[in-house]
């Protein structure tokens, strides 16, 4: 037997107890005659004692040795004399009387403690080592945690896990597939799932009227700290529903995984309308932990002689609580960081709000007291405020006032850790036009049903009524986080036929990507809808790591996508290629 106990079970009361643990050393402490292991498991650490004056060689066997080796021990539970409150089994060590080296170790490239001294790249290349580190283990726990609760909870409301393929059609939506070539079918390929959309809708055709799945999925995008290659989804699909019947459902979901795991207790979810989001927020995901809302000042800013108001299309600003005692230093930083390329901003006006009811700004010489009050009732602005304003066209001077209101909120200290605000955020706009390609885009997905108002007008409206179409579409955020999204599908081949051709599908097109959709939607497909959650990415915001999903992936890839530990992605062998059927315009030198 290797262990009776755990290295984070014995306590006190198992004083005098014959035991017997295995684990990792983790420190040795040699005191002439007396030596002192910490000895780690996952479940915690035991302090071992090797005295000289019982067993010189087994003694001289624990001095040899090494960080990382694994051992076995057998011994006896007794009280410590100089207790160690920090760790669970602090009140207790183990008087060691045999030692047995079940694994030798090299010393490891860094040290396999809570905080380790080894950069992100040494300790990916070593992920394996990394994994023993408690903090890392803990995030996996926490991880397997929450998913056992996905599941238990759905599988009491009724749905069915149903696995879908790993090897699908390539489709020319969304990010960029991962295509795998065929061998049996030369010159043909694979492309791994970017979401079990289609299947899941499919699944409702048949009659599994609730399914879910914790599902791998597969984007070869351009990586970010929330963003993995392969990630994972909580994703569901239910039949016979209303838009409300699934945000219900799934705001039972996401109480029962906070209260389960984490003891947090909401009440029913606020809901914002996309146009409300963007209205207040510059963001269609807002974090609403703290408010700090925009209001638009069109109407006492412009007209005033100050052409960069007078010229643009919006001035739009928000209210810092207590920041009018920022510096002009601090201002200055302020500035710099809006008017940097990520944000784009040519620059920013900002309005201090005196104790003594004055106001002191950048702009004192276009405005007077009297029209800076006219901006601060507005705005709600108090003695000690600060208004934080910014001008330009609508969608961009939005955009860049979120940016700059997330940062000023972390720099208050208002994205406050631990703290949870939900928000569902419904109808979306059905498409969204671009420009550039001078086509429509879905906006969620090419799948997603107008609302039942805007069906009419989706198959027999202009093109500028197609602008104006909504979805029946909703997100779930979570402290400024989309944690999931999904709409009520289109279950008419009509209906899906003519969204094809407002996203610029040929009907031949449509039919080679879709045609087995669009098949089934005539043998009585239910009216359905549904939702997928990004696993990873709540994991990481309920554990308060604000996004950092490779900290609950056991085998994360780095920022360029590859994989360091095992050096992927790497070149084949050329027989490997020919037998594929792949002729590389640059033949592959392996070496």
């Amino acid at each position: 037997m290797y262990r009776t106990h755990t290295c984070g079970e014995l306590r006190q009361e198992h004083t005098g107890k014959e035991i017997t643990l295995s684990g990792w050393v983790q420190k040795k402490r040699d005191f002439g005659g007396m030596t002192f292991i910490d000895l780690r498991d996952r479940y915690g650490i035991t302090q071992l004692v090797f005295n000289m004056d019982d067993d010189a060689d087994l003694c001289g066997n624990a001095r040899k040795l090494g960080r990382e080796f694994v051992i076995s021990v057998t011994g006896k539970v007794r009280e410590r004399s100089n207790k160690n409150p920090n760790i669970p089994t602090g009140n207790i060590e183990i008087e060691t009387s045999s030692l047995s080296i079940l694994n030798e170790s090299k010393v490891p490239p860094f040290t396999i403690e809570d905080e380790s001294d080894g950069g992100d790249d040494l300790r990916m290349a070593y992920r394996y080592l990394d994994l023993r580190r408690k903090p890392v283990q803990q995030n996996l726990i926490f991880r397997s945690r929450l998913a056992i609760e996905a599941r238990k909870h759905l599988a009491d409301e009724g749905f069915i896990e149903v696995e879908t393929p790993n090897l699908i059609k390539s489709t020319p939506e969304g990010a960029r597939d991962f295509v795998v070539p065929s061998r049996m079918n030369p010159g043909q390929f694979y492309a791994l799932p970017q979401s079990p959309q289609t299947f899941k809708q499919l699944l409702m055709v048949s009659g599994l009227d609730k399914y879910f799945q914790i599902v791998k999925c597969f984007r070869d995008e351009d990586l970010r700290a929330d963003r993995q290659p392969e990630f994972t989804q909580i994703d569901c699909e239910m039949s016979f529903v209303t838009q409300e019947e699934i945000l219900n459902t799934f705001e039972r979901l996401t109480k029962h995984m906070f209260k389960s795991v984490l003891n947090v207790e909401f009440g029913d979810f606020p809901r914002m309308t996309y146009d409300d989001a963007m209205r207040l927020y510059g963001n269609d995901k807002p974090d609403t932990r703290f408010n700090m809302q925009f209001v638009e000042l069109n109407d006492v800013a412009q007209q005033k002689g100050f052409k960069v108001f007078d010229s643009v299309e919006m001035v739009v600003g928000v209210c810092a609580p207590g920041a009018a005692s920022f510096t002009r230093k601090e201002l200055d930083k302020l500035v710099k960081w809006v008017q940097r390329p990520q944000i784009g901003a040519k620059g920013l006006v900002y309005v201090k709000c005196n104790e003594d009811g004055t106001f002191k700004s950048t702009v004192d010489k276009f405005f007077d007291q009297d029209a800076l009050k006219s901006w601060a009732d507005k705005m709600e602005a108090k003695p000690g405020d600060l208004m934080l304003v910014m001008a330009g066209e609508t969608e961009k001077a939005r955009k860049q006032l979120s940016e700059l209101r997330l940062h000023v909120g972390e720099l208050l200290g208002l994205r406050t850790r631990g703290v949870f605000k939900p928000l569902w955020v419904v109808d979306f706009p059905l498409l969204e036009w671009d420009e550039e390609s001078e086509r429509f885009h879905a906006m969620h997905h090419p799948f997603t049903s107008p609302k039942k108002e805007d069906l009419d007008r989706m198959l027999t409206g202009d093109h500028e009524t197609m602008k104006a179409l909504r979805a029946d579409a909703y997100d779930l955020v979570i402290n400024g986080v989309e944690i999931g999204g999904g709409s009520i599908r289109i279950h008419d081949r009509a209906l899906q036929s003519r969204n094809f051709d407002l996203l610029g599908f040929t009907k031949e097109e449509a039919e080679a990507q879709f045609g087995f959709l669009m098949g089934a939607f005539e043998y009585g497909a239910p009216p359905h809808g549904g939702i997928a959650f990004g696993f990873d990415r709540l994991c990481s915001i309920m554990a308060g790591a604000e996004g950092k999903i490779r900290d609950f992936i056991a085998f994360p890839k780095n920022n360029q996508g590859r994989d360091v530990m095992i050096d992927a992605p790497a070149p084949v062998a050329q027989d490997q290629l020919e037998e594929l059927s792949l002729n590389l315009a640059v033949k592959q030198e392996v070496d």
